[in-house]
């Protein structure tokens, strides 16, 4: 068979074994060993590429990074930080109409900054704050919406492991990656909040009730148990910025730093150590298994000149670079709904970068790379909130069996039109991203 057309039928056959609930680390591998096999026409190249394909990955040394912001991410959640962080939005947020869905998506943003994992994200603020949406009366579907849509600003608000497999991909510096990041995670945070504004001022019966003031004294303590938190995302973030430490030294501190503070706090005790270990080590497994298989894919892809074919063709349509930007983003929120988004980002990023790095869109090359970057990671982790199948949903789900997924759907589409209307007013103004890297 041609190599381009091996290529073509490749893409729904790793879609039918996804389906088939194959791991799509496995699917990738497989799938790439057997097309590279079939180009090459014989097992000699194939087994010479198998000899060095994972030890050219793995002896990467960004990706060190990755196991070390996962243990981070595993200190604060077994330390307790996301109940504080809860805490402290509902003493300034609580008494106000939909109040407490606020501070939980102001909790999701804090937990975020020192996680960097949207699932992980949204199971441990949906365990703290969707029982006390429930109890305080709001509906079901706000309530798991919210969440779910919260649980996306974990890899949006840095740091974030896949901006971090996106640097070692695209070759682009980490910290400026992180820092353009920043804002516009900041505004998904505050338009979630604006959206749950609008929603209870049109149907209050999905806002609950609100609490009593809290004194200020009462609110003044609870912010004091988050700063440790806020000191240690300025520390690593910051000292990755101003250079003060690599990426791998800032997530080496800020894991230590999270470890320590959940120690201190007494929410972290021998057997939560261990199994902080071990949920890192079965992560980062699941993470490098992803990275091998779509190496090997994406091996097979540049045999087959697939993606170089695919730019010259899209060359020859005369369309407007934002047009096929725009393109390349239906595409992401498409099948952002059944993939994560660490598979996307590995499986199509050497599809589509070497096409979007060659249109104009009156901007250096560096800040296109870090631009699209940005953008592709808001769509794909758009498609974790899209039903039906949006997995940030199904995490609430299984937190809330009761209430009905036809709630939950309809309780975070307002969350993906707000997304929506962001990624338009980003591609529009790629200042909003870009303006970080001036300083």
């Amino acid at each position: 068979m041609d190599p381009l057309a091996l290529a073509a039928w490749s893409f729904p056959l790793l879609l039918l074994l996804i389906f088939l609930r194959l791991p799509i680390g496995l699917a990738m591998l497989a799938l790439g060993l057997t097309g590279s096999w079939l180009v090459y026409g014989s097992l000699g190249p194939l087994l010479n590429q198998m000899k060095t394909i994972a030890y050219s990955q793995f002896s990467s040394h960004s990706l060190s990074i990755v196991p070390l912001f996962l243990l981070m991410g595993q200190f604060a959640s077994l330390g307790g930080m996301s109940q504080a962080l809860f805490k402290a939005g509902e003493a300034f947020l609580g008494h106000r109409k939909g109040g407490l869905a606020m501070a939980a998506i102001g909790a999701c943003a804090g937990f975020g900054s020192i996680c960097g994992s949207s699932l992980a994200t949204a199971a441990t603020m949906g365990q703290v704050a969707l029982p006390e949406l429930r109890r305080a009366g709001y509906g079901g579907g706000l309530a798991s919406g919210a969440l779910a849509a919260g649980g996306t600003l974990g890899i949006l608000i840095p740091p974030s492991i896949v901006l971090v497999i996106y640097a070692v991909l695209t070759e682009q510096n980490i910290a400026k990656l992180f820092a353009a990041a920043f804002v516009p995670g900041l505004l998904a945070a505050f338009s979630y909040m604006l959206v749950i504004a609008i929603v209870v001022r049109l149907y209050p019966a999905w806002g609950g009730r609100r609490l009593e003031p809290m004194p200020w004294p009462q609110r003044m303590r609870a912010q004091r148990d988050v700063w440790p938190v806020v000191l240690i995302f300025v520390i690593v973030i910051g000292g990755i910025y101003t250079g003060i430490f690599t990426p791998t030294e800032g997530a080496a501190v800020g894991a230590v730093a999270t470890g320590l503070l959940a120690w201190w706090k007494g929410g972290l005790g021998r057997e939560k150590v261990l199994r902080a270990f071990e949920a890192t080590a079965s992560g980062t497994g699941m993470v490098f298994m992803i990275v091998l298989g779509a190496a090997a894919y994406n091996s097979f892809l540049a045999l087959s000149l697939l993606p170089q074919e695919l730019a010259t063709w899209v060359g020859t349509l005369g369309l407007s670079p934002y047009a096929v930007l725009w393109a390349i983003l239906a595409f992401y929120l498409v099948f952002g709904c059944v993939m994560d988004s660490l598979s996307m980002i590995l499986l199509t990023i050497p599809i589509f970068f070497p096409m979007v790095s060659g249109l104009d869109f009156g901007l250096t090359p560096e800040q296109t790379a870090i631009w699209f970057g940005i953008l592709v990671l808001i769509v794909v982790e758009v498609g974790l909130i899209t039903p039906p199948v949006g997995m940030n949903l199904f995490v609430i789900q299984s937190m809330a069996p009761d209430i009905p997924i036809r709630d939950t759907y309809q309780g975070v589409i307002p969350f993906v039109i707000s997304d929506l209307v962001r990624v338009a007013v980003l591609v529009a103004f790629p200042a909003i991203t870009l303006f970080v890297l001036r300083f």
